[in-house]
């Protein structure tokens, strides 16, 4: 928009940043090396380990996670100078929207005039509201908002307005053309940010797990202890985000005064020169990692090979270094907790146990209504058409924004109170807590309908009639919801105790690190002659903090459950945190969960049946109608052609089942 600088960045300014990145690589790829060997060293430790009964009873989704691809025409405020002007636009199924001058160069494969991947934006619908967004970001020169016509063109009042900002990108200003588009095009938008934004959560590779931690503690050796959304998108973004935290200050100050233009056109200027550092400082770390790739898939076949032999030598050795450590921490521990944690841990767990009890309520709710409309059709109407679309939207409804929009709302709704609770321990991560959320409804749903669709494929036979059909899949019905209620309390538990770990055990880190910084150098010769990068003091001082801080975790959510609700590890968190999953579950990834024998046969080839991917129908089933209506022989297709194919989880009836017509009643 106006005021944009004659240069955004010269060649200087572009190799400083560069420069920039290679620092924060040269002292971040060391930890991560590092972090790489412990996270081996807890893989192998998880498969030799004692294994947990196994306590699910829902089916696993096959079905990855994703967005359903959107598009149409939107109005977009793009130029210089600006001009609102139409464009096609379409978001894609990986969470990136890209822009068009019209819908045929879309069609036609023409490159897109823009595009963007959706990490790290939040999505506004009101303009007051994201003018006064702008208004903050140069409050020094928000009292004049007359001069510059951008500014005329962002007040001149938006019908249907989808703006999305970014903290360290350029601002994308949308409105659609009707608020059914508005309403539709926020569902799939916000879809999008939160598919990019929990990629590596969803990881259970132990890469992506040492990446995290890799992060975290390069951040705390910075001074940052807090947990916030910097980890929010791919390894490349996240990295970038840290930087571009740590070069907001300075960028402020050395060049906001310098921009030109007044008010809101200054402001937008300043996005625009924060869009041209990111785009510099993203594309050198990307150029890193793709660098350190090679290294990194050599080391941890490296690791894999030297560990795995000498994974209970290390284990002894790391459960030796821990016991003498915890002696020395534990009276400041216990003191740290009782005079900043054991007040406020009650009304935290509490807050947080209503709002996720409330979600899986109404994942619950809809899952039912689901279900109970799949019977009543079949009672009602089995006309082949019609019971396809039935079956064809409850395959689909994990995968409904408008669907499950009641449940993501109900996720979003109380971050504000839990916001306040938490942010005097440096808890600065509600987006992540609100995703993480949703991802755990959209699992939760996911499983419960693969589960109904291959019970409903067992039970269903040729001597069935419409009737009796509808009455076997009305007590498939009962068993999956008592397997959901089953899952969903063992998830709540787990997803509750991860996210209270991570508000609180940063913040006691914080007030322990003096003390840290003296005693764990006394620890370094032991843990060095073992000379194995899988052990770091650093790792067994915080596994230590994190047991004694589990175990008030665990007290609290006995009293806030009922003690015979939860048991004394609390599925899957024991009281000796290395042995089991530590930090907030990944419960929104499809491989989290261990999956059990196979339980689907392969696709029934039919030449009226085109072409499936994983996540359809595959075989025709036929029920006649209970009046007698239908004739012998006429068959009900549970399967998709056309728009309804690729859609649906795969769920094999098996074969062609032909029933005979019931006896006219």
């Amino acid at each position: 928009m106006g005021g944009r600088p004659s240069s955004l960045l010269n060649k200087q300014q572009q190799q400083c940043l560069r420069d920039q990145v290679d620092a924060l690589l040269g002292n971040f790829l060391p930890c991560y090396r590092g972090q790489l060997a412990a996270s081996i060293l807890w893989h192998i430790s998880q498969e030799l380990g004692p294994q947990e009964p196994a306590g699910c009873q829902l089916l696993r989704s096959k079905k990855l996670p994703r967005v359903r691809e959107h598009q149409g025409p939107l109005i977009q405020l793009q130029g210089h100078p600006p001009q609102w002007q139409t464009v096609f636009c379409v978001l894609r199924g990986d969470g990136r929207l890209e822009w068009f001058s019209h819908k045929e160069e879309y069609e036609s494969g023409i490159h897109p005039l823009g595009s963007v991947a959706l990490t790290g934006y939040t999505l506004l619908t009101s303009q007051h509201e994201y003018l006064r967004l702008l208004d903050a970001l140069c409050p020094g020169s928000s009292g004049d908002h007359t001069q510059e016509n951008s500014d005329s063109l962002l007040e001149a009042p938006v019908n249907f307005p989808l703006f999305l900002h970014h903290p360290f990108r350029h601002h994308l200003c949308f409105s659609a053309t009707t608020r059914e588009a508005q309403h539709a095009w926020r569902l799939a938008l916000q879809g999008g940010i939160r598919l990019r934004g929990t990629v590596l959560q969803r990881s259970q590779a132990p890469a992506a797990r040492a990446f995290l931690d890799a992060v975290r503690l390069h951040r705390q050796h910075q001074g940052h202890f807090g947990y916030d959304d910097a980890t929010l998108g791919s390894d490349a973004e996240v990295l970038t985000a840290v930087l571009m935290q740590e070069l907001l200050p300075a960028l402020r100050a050395q060049t906001l005064p310098s921009l030109r233009g007044a008010g809101r056109a200054r402001a937008w200027a300043w996005t625009e020169l924060l869009d041209a550092v990111h785009a510099v400082v993203l594309a050198r770390v990307s150029a890193g990692l793709r660098a350190f790739q090679p290294e990194k898939d050599e080391l941890l076949e490296s690791l894999e090979r030297t560990i795995r032999p000498d994974v209970d030598h290390l284990l002894q050795l790391r459960a030796r270094v821990a016991e003498r450590l915890q002696t020395d921490v534990q009276g400041l521990l216990e003191s740290c907790l009782r005079r900043e944690v054991d007040t406020q841990l009650p009304r935290v767990t509490r807050t947080l146990l209503g709002t996720v009890e409330a979600v899986l309520e109404l994942v619950r709710s809809l899952l039912a209504q689901g279900m109970d409309r799949l019977c009543s059709h079949l009672r009602r109407n089995p006309s082949g058409a019609r019971l396809r679309r039935e079956v064809y939207s409850f395959g689909e409804m994990p995968w409904d924004p408008e669907m499950m929009q009641t449940c993501y709302r109900e996720a979003e709704r109380s971050q504000g109170h839990l916001g306040q609770l938490v942010a005097r321990f440096g808890f600065l991560g509600m987006r992540s807590l609100v995703f993480g959320t949703q991802d755990l409804s959209q699992k939760l749903m996911a499983d419960a309908v693969a589960t109904f669709l291959q019970l409903a494929d067992q039970c269903l036979t040729t001597a069935l009639d419409c009737d009796q059909a509808a009455q076997q899949l009305e007590k498939v019905r009962g068993r999956v919801l008592k397997k959901f209620e089953s899952d969903s309390g063992s998830a709540q538990k787990k997803f509750i105790r991860g996210w209270v770990l991570c508000i609180f055990l940063p913040f006691v880190l914080s007030q322990l690190d003096p003390s840290r910084k003296k005693e764990l150098p006394d620890f370094e010769g032991d843990v060095l002659a073992v000379g194995s990068q899988a052990l770091t003091t650093e790792n067994i001082y915080e596994d230590i903090i994190q047991k004694v801080l589990l175990q008030r975790i665990n007290q609290e959510l006995k009293k806030a459950l009922g003690a015979s609700d939860v048991s004394c590890t609390l599925a899957g968190y024991s009281e000796t945190p290395w042995e089991k999953e530590q930090g907030p579950p990944n419960l929104n990834l499809v491989s989290n969960f261990p999956v059990g024998k196979e339980a689907f046969t392969s696709l029934l080839a039919r030449k009226d049946i085109c072409s499936l991917e994983v996540g359809s129908f595959s075989t025709v089933t036929s029920f006649p109608a209970a009046s007698g209506v239908v004739s012998t022989g006429t068959s009900l297709m549970f399967f998709f052609q056309g728009d309804f194919a690729c859609s649906v989880e795969m769920v094999s009836f098996y074969s062609v089942l032909d029933f005979p017509a019931s006896p006219k009643r």
